[in-house]
Protein backbone atom coordinates (compact mmCIF):
# COMPACT_ATOMS: atom_id res chain seq x y z
CA UNK A 1 0.00 0.00 0.00
CA UNK A 2 1.25 3.33 -0.84
CA UNK A 3 0.31 6.90 -1.11
CA UNK A 4 2.31 9.54 -2.59
CA UNK A 5 2.77 13.40 -0.74
CA UNK A 6 4.41 16.94 -1.75
CA UNK A 7 5.95 19.13 0.97
CA UNK A 8 4.36 21.55 2.41
CA UNK A 9 5.45 25.03 3.31
CA UNK A 10 1.97 26.62 4.04
CA UNK A 11 1.02 26.59 7.60
CA UNK A 12 -2.04 27.24 9.93
CA UNK A 13 -4.68 29.44 8.41
CA UNK A 14 -3.26 29.32 4.90
CA UNK A 15 -3.83 25.20 4.74
CA UNK A 16 -7.81 25.98 4.22
CA UNK A 17 -7.31 26.98 0.68
CA UNK A 18 -5.45 23.50 0.22
CA UNK A 19 -7.99 21.95 1.93
CA UNK A 20 -10.97 22.88 -0.64
CA UNK A 21 -8.40 20.95 -3.22
CA UNK A 22 -8.75 17.77 -1.00
CA UNK A 23 -5.15 18.52 -0.25
CA UNK A 24 -4.71 16.79 3.27
CA UNK A 25 -2.18 18.65 5.53
CA UNK A 26 0.27 16.05 7.34
CA UNK A 27 3.34 15.52 9.16
CA UNK A 28 6.19 13.11 8.99
CA UNK A 29 7.20 12.23 12.54
CA UNK A 30 9.22 9.70 14.25
CA UNK A 31 12.23 8.96 16.61
CA UNK A 32 15.15 11.42 16.43
CA UNK A 33 13.52 12.87 13.12
CA UNK A 34 12.62 16.18 12.36
CA UNK A 35 8.97 16.76 11.80
CA UNK A 36 8.30 17.36 7.71
CA UNK A 37 4.96 18.64 6.79
CA UNK A 38 3.72 17.43 3.57
CA UNK A 39 -0.07 17.33 1.60
CA UNK A 40 -1.74 14.09 0.63
CA UNK A 41 -4.55 13.75 -1.50
CA UNK A 42 -7.73 13.52 0.74
CA UNK A 43 -9.19 10.58 -1.59
CA UNK A 44 -6.27 8.55 -1.57
CA UNK A 45 -5.65 8.74 2.13
CA UNK A 46 -9.24 8.14 2.61
CA UNK A 47 -9.21 4.62 0.56
CA UNK A 48 -5.64 3.90 2.08
CA UNK A 49 -7.23 4.53 5.65
CA UNK A 50 -10.25 2.37 5.27
CA UNK A 51 -7.48 -0.54 3.74
CA UNK A 52 -4.86 -0.16 6.23
CA UNK A 53 -6.26 1.30 9.35
CA UNK A 54 -3.58 2.56 12.17
CA UNK A 55 -1.73 -0.88 12.22
CA UNK A 56 -0.57 -1.60 8.89
CA UNK A 57 2.27 -0.24 7.66
CA UNK A 58 2.27 1.75 4.34
CA UNK A 59 4.58 3.12 1.80
CA UNK A 60 4.96 7.09 2.35
CA UNK A 61 6.00 8.15 -1.32
CA UNK A 62 7.64 11.76 -0.80
CA UNK A 63 7.93 13.50 -3.92
CA UNK A 64 10.89 11.70 -6.17
CA UNK A 65 13.00 11.62 -3.20
CA UNK A 66 12.16 8.65 -1.02
CA UNK A 67 9.90 6.05 0.40
CA UNK A 68 9.04 5.65 3.95
CA UNK A 69 7.32 2.85 6.04
CA UNK A 70 4.71 4.60 8.06
CA UNK A 71 1.75 4.20 10.29
CA UNK A 72 -1.24 6.38 10.01
CA UNK A 73 -1.78 8.28 13.38
CA UNK A 74 -3.43 11.12 15.21
CA UNK A 75 -6.30 11.88 12.84
CA UNK A 76 -8.44 14.53 13.13
CA UNK A 77 -11.65 14.87 11.38
CA UNK A 78 -14.41 17.45 10.84
CA UNK A 79 -17.01 17.31 13.37
CA UNK A 80 -19.44 17.67 10.64
CA UNK A 81 -18.42 15.63 7.50
CA UNK A 82 -16.35 13.20 9.90
CA UNK A 83 -13.57 13.92 6.83
CA UNK A 84 -10.19 14.05 7.69
CA UNK A 85 -8.53 17.92 7.96
CA UNK A 86 -5.17 16.70 9.98
CA UNK A 87 -2.78 13.63 9.91
CA UNK A 88 0.24 11.97 10.91
CA UNK A 89 2.77 9.37 9.74
CA UNK A 90 4.52 7.62 12.02
CA UNK A 91 8.16 7.13 10.74
CA UNK A 92 9.16 3.25 12.31
CA UNK A 93 12.10 1.42 12.92
CA UNK A 94 11.70 -2.23 11.70
CA UNK A 95 14.02 -3.70 13.62
CA UNK A 96 12.26 -1.92 16.90
CA UNK A 97 9.13 -3.83 18.59
CA UNK A 98 6.55 -1.11 19.61
CA UNK A 99 2.90 -1.31 20.78
CA UNK A 100 -0.34 -0.57 19.22
CA UNK A 101 -3.91 -0.93 20.21
CA UNK A 102 -5.36 -3.86 17.98
CA UNK A 103 -9.34 -3.65 16.92
CA UNK A 104 -10.83 -6.55 17.34
CA UNK A 105 -13.05 -7.73 15.06
CA UNK A 106 -16.51 -10.12 15.84
CA UNK A 107 -16.85 -12.98 13.33
CA UNK A 108 -19.59 -16.19 13.10
CA UNK A 109 -22.73 -14.30 14.78
CA UNK A 110 -24.23 -15.41 11.83
CA UNK A 111 -23.61 -19.17 12.94
CA UNK A 112 -24.22 -18.88 16.51
CA UNK A 113 -27.52 -19.76 17.39
CA UNK A 114 -28.54 -17.87 20.27
CA UNK A 115 -27.62 -14.81 18.72
CA UNK A 116 -29.29 -15.53 15.53
CA UNK A 117 -32.26 -16.16 17.02
CA UNK A 118 -32.22 -13.32 19.22
CA UNK A 119 -32.17 -14.71 22.66
CA UNK A 120 -28.07 -13.77 22.80
CA UNK A 121 -26.29 -10.41 21.91
CA UNK A 122 -22.80 -10.08 21.56
CA UNK A 123 -20.72 -7.67 24.24
CA UNK A 124 -17.28 -7.12 23.38
CA UNK A 125 -15.62 -5.76 26.91
CA UNK A 126 -11.95 -4.99 25.03
CA UNK A 127 -12.96 -2.93 21.89
CA UNK A 128 -9.16 -3.22 21.59
CA UNK A 129 -5.92 -5.28 22.45
CA UNK A 130 -2.73 -3.82 23.26
CA UNK A 131 -0.04 -5.64 21.54
CA UNK A 132 4.01 -5.78 21.11
CA UNK A 133 5.48 -6.36 17.78
CA UNK A 134 7.94 -5.16 15.11
CA UNK A 135 6.14 -3.45 12.55
CA UNK A 136 5.59 -5.18 9.91
CA UNK A 137 4.21 -7.81 12.22
CA UNK A 138 1.39 -5.81 13.85
CA UNK A 139 -1.79 -7.41 12.79
CA UNK A 140 -4.79 -5.30 11.09
CA UNK A 141 -7.24 -6.57 13.68
CA UNK A 142 -7.64 -9.52 16.16
CA UNK A 143 -10.73 -11.75 14.98
CA UNK A 144 -12.89 -13.22 17.81
CA UNK A 145 -15.17 -15.87 16.58
CA UNK A 146 -17.80 -16.85 18.32
CA UNK A 147 -19.55 -19.23 16.37
CA UNK A 148 -19.34 -21.87 18.99
CA UNK A 149 -20.60 -20.31 22.22
CA UNK A 150 -23.32 -22.23 23.43
CA UNK A 151 -24.45 -20.76 26.34
CA UNK A 152 -25.53 -17.74 27.68
CA UNK A 153 -22.72 -15.51 29.98
CA UNK A 154 -19.96 -17.72 27.89
CA UNK A 155 -17.49 -15.92 26.01
CA UNK A 156 -14.22 -15.79 25.15
CA UNK A 157 -10.85 -14.60 26.80
CA UNK A 158 -7.54 -12.86 26.28
CA UNK A 159 -5.70 -16.58 26.37
CA UNK A 160 -8.16 -18.16 23.92
CA UNK A 161 -7.72 -15.91 21.29
CA UNK A 162 -6.06 -17.49 17.77
CA UNK A 163 -5.40 -16.08 14.76
CA UNK A 164 -2.17 -14.17 15.21
CA UNK A 165 1.42 -15.72 15.63
CA UNK A 166 1.76 -15.20 19.37
CA UNK A 167 5.21 -16.07 18.69
CA UNK A 168 5.76 -12.81 17.02
CA UNK A 169 2.93 -10.65 18.46
CA UNK A 170 2.49 -10.40 22.45
CA UNK A 171 -0.13 -9.36 24.27
CA UNK A 172 0.37 -6.97 26.48
CA UNK A 173 -1.00 -5.04 29.33
CA UNK A 174 -4.37 -7.50 29.99
CA UNK A 175 -4.79 -10.76 32.45
CA UNK A 176 -5.00 -14.15 30.52
CA UNK A 177 -7.94 -14.86 32.30
CA UNK A 178 -9.48 -11.48 30.82
CA UNK A 179 -12.95 -11.62 28.83
CA UNK A 180 -12.36 -10.13 25.27
CA UNK A 181 -16.50 -11.11 24.57
CA UNK A 182 -19.13 -12.51 26.13
CA UNK A 183 -22.52 -13.43 25.16
CA UNK A 184 -25.25 -11.65 27.39
CA UNK A 185 -29.65 -12.09 27.51
CA UNK A 186 -30.56 -9.73 24.64
CA UNK A 187 -32.71 -6.57 25.91
CA UNK A 188 -34.47 -3.93 24.69
CA UNK A 189 -32.68 -0.77 24.89
CA UNK A 190 -34.47 2.81 24.52
CA UNK A 191 -33.47 5.56 21.95
CA UNK A 192 -33.00 8.32 22.35
CA UNK A 193 -32.97 11.10 20.17
CA UNK A 194 -29.98 14.15 20.76
CA UNK A 195 -30.29 17.24 19.99
CA UNK A 196 -27.40 19.04 17.97
CA UNK A 197 -27.49 22.57 18.36
CA UNK A 198 -26.23 24.17 15.16
CA UNK A 199 -24.20 27.08 17.06
CA UNK A 200 -22.18 24.73 19.16
CA UNK A 201 -21.62 22.63 16.14
CA UNK A 202 -20.14 25.39 14.06
CA UNK A 203 -18.03 26.12 17.48
CA UNK A 204 -16.80 22.83 17.85
CA UNK A 205 -15.88 22.68 13.99
CA UNK A 206 -13.76 26.24 14.58
CA UNK A 207 -11.90 24.54 17.26
CA UNK A 208 -11.13 21.35 15.65
CA UNK A 209 -9.88 23.03 12.70
CA UNK A 210 -8.22 25.96 15.21
CA UNK A 211 -6.35 23.07 16.77
CA UNK A 212 -4.93 21.31 13.64
CA UNK A 213 -4.02 24.89 12.14
CA UNK A 214 -1.93 25.38 15.54
CA UNK A 215 0.23 21.54 14.78
CA UNK A 216 0.99 22.90 11.85
CA UNK A 217 2.54 25.82 13.36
Amino acid sequence: MEIIATKRDVFGKKVKAFRKERKLPTVMFGKGLESEPLFVNLTDFNRLFAEAGETTLVDLKIEKESTQKVLIKEIQVHHITGEPIHAGFHKVDLTEKITADIPVTIIGEDENELVKSGEALVLTLLPTISVEALPADLPHEIKIDITNLLEIDSGITVAEITGIDKTRVEIVGIEDDELVIKLAHASMAEETDEEVNEADAIANIEATEETAEDKDK
